[in-house]
């Protein structure tokens, strides 16, 4: 049968049921909901929960710099941009490798080691009294840190299919941030809170705790820490293996989850890991282009993670207001996310969306570097909000991107590792480009991270320009008219070398 065959009698089945997709197995839409709803309840709340809990315990020192405490522990000079620095070095180095034990032994077990590392660093930054103890507890942080981004995008796109891998109501990286709720309306719930426990916090909250002996600071990483090393054990007994071990699900859902990511996610479930198949895809020049692309668009998501509170510190208001004041910025940037993912996914489109925001951030910046923010406070203001529309999405999305065209459960695990370890490697550029002595403006800090931007602009926008052209090639020479939804993936093993292939641009 053709491939146009094929697609047209995808298209034209009866409308309630899918097609025969891997076995035999036929269900219902409704049968898939049932066992979407499952996924939503039951492993995204903990998943977000778990990144919260990975994002406060790593930005935390952001935040307790406005409450002194590099003047508590008697930093000098760059030290404190030293510490903020050293972090990305383990990042980048152990990323990858410890991502080959999350195949190997399952995210649902790896990932909550993981945080009780990273909890116990929080735990031990609260007590830690100079540069040098600070200096270890960072290091060691960036270890226990570096596989929980790649180790969330590969769990999920064994429960989830590439079309679910974006969007707010069934993504991948999304769903760090989303939930389904009890009528089927799609709910953004966790990034605000996280907002809110991490800025709002410090006004009516920790850094309004009076105490003699310890300082307000010390009180934020303690209740942080504890708080992901309980959350942590929980994560240990509930998230499950995969969804073929998964004792909510019964027998027949069993059977459908297999199906439905062997249609439009992977070639084999569970297969095991190859390391030299794995790194297969870097002898495609096409993941060295997303590889220049994730570091390119790491040195604005950086220095929006990193250095917000410092920016908006410029703005001269106290402590407790320039906390504060970070807060809507990432509340907006966030829901910026929450549209583009979804549109993006509605439309099976990944390029378009990425360079949306990307010219939005490129553009918050250039207002910073060359206005006097102190005459015009609104302007930078109004600067802030673009800059984080425009640095959070983009991630999401590219990750997103690499790994709807990776079709190879093994090779998308190490691909995922690969690409956030260079992203985060752009931690390195960032935090040495935001330099004390450029304080409170950081002229050539907000130049680079301009520079990056755009740089990152012109990469996403050739490489979906190609892959339009690529796959029109492919559809003119074999005389059909097909998209990448209309392939299973389950018949792409030789991945792009197929030519049923088509790239999800």
């Amino acid at each position: 049968m053709s491939l146009e065959k094929q697609s047209l009698e995808r298209k034209t089945s009866t409308p309630d049921r899918n097609s025969e997709i891997e076995s035999g197995v036929e269900f219902t839409r409704d049968e898939e909901l049932r066992l979407l709803r499952k996924f939503d309840f039951f492993i995204l709340p903990p998943l977000a929960f778990m990144y919260l809990c990975n994002a406060l315990d790593k930005g935390n020192v952001g935040n307790a710099k406005t409450a002194g405490w590099d003047k508590d522990i008697h930093l000098k000079g760059n030290q404190y941009y030293l510490l903020v620095m050293i972090f990305y070095v383990p990042f980048c180095l152990f990323g990858t490798p410890i991502s080959l034990f999350v195949k190997r032994f399952s995210a649902a077990r790896v990932l909550p080691i993981m945080m009780i590392g990273f909890g116990s660093m929080a735990l031990l930054a609260g007590v830690a009294k100079n540069f040098s103890q600070i200096f270890a507890i960072r290091f060691f942080l960036g270890i226990f840190e570096s596989p929980m981004l790649p180790a969330v995008v590969y769990y999920l796109s064994t429960f989830y299919k590439r079309n679910e891998l974006a969007s707010s109501s069934r993504g991948v990286l999304r769903r760090i941030f989303y939930c389904r709720s009890l009528l089927g309306i799609d709910c953004l719930w966790l990034a605000p809170l996280s907002i809110y426990l991490r800025n709002l916090r410090t006004s009516p909250g920790v850094f309004h705790i009076n105490n003699s002996k310890y300082h307000s600071w010390q009180f934020l990483f303690w209740i942080e820490g504890a708080g992901t090393v309980v959350f942590a054990t929980f994560a240990w007994f509930w998230l499950p293996r995969t969804p073929g071990t998964w004792s909510f699900l019964t027998a027949r859902q069993k059977e459908i989850a297999r199906a439905r990511i062997l249609a439009d996610s992977s070639v084999v479930i569970d297969e095991k890991v190859n390391i030299g198949d794995a790194f297969a895809p870097f002898k495609s020049i096409l993941y060295w282009v997303w590889i220049l692309i994730s570091i390119s668009l790491g040195v604005p998501l950086a220095s929006v993670n990193n250095f917000l509170p410092q920016i908006i510190a410029g703005f001269h208001y106290s402590t407790v207001k320039t906390n504060l004041y970070t807060v809507a910025p990432n509340i907006l940037g966030t829901v910026a996310l929450l549209l583009l993912t979804f549109s993006s996914d509605y439309f099976r489109e990944r390029s378009i969306h990425i360079c949306i925001p990307l010219a939005t951030g490129i553009t918050g910046f250039l207002i910073l570097r060359f206005i006097n923010v102190l005459e015009h406070l609104h302007v930078a203001y109004f600067a802030c909000f673009l800059i984080t529309m425009g640095a959070f999405a983009p991630s999401v999305l590219v990750a997103t991107w690499y790994s709807n065209n990776t079709n190879q459960e093994s090779r998308r695990a190490v691909v995922a590792a690969v690409m956030v370890a260079f992203a985060n490697s752009a931690g390195l550029i960032s935090t040495n480009v935001f330099r004390a002595q450029d304080e409170p403006r950081y002229i050539p800090a907000l130049a680079t991270s301009a520079a990056f931007g755009s740089f990152c602009f012109i990469l996403v926008a050739g490489t979906g320009i190609w892959m339009r052209w690529e796959n029109a090639r492919r559809n003119r020479e074999q005389g059909v008219n097909i998209s990448a939804k209309d392939v299973d993936t389950s018949t792409l093993q030789d991945g792009p070398a197929n030519p049923s292939f088509r790239y999800m641009y």
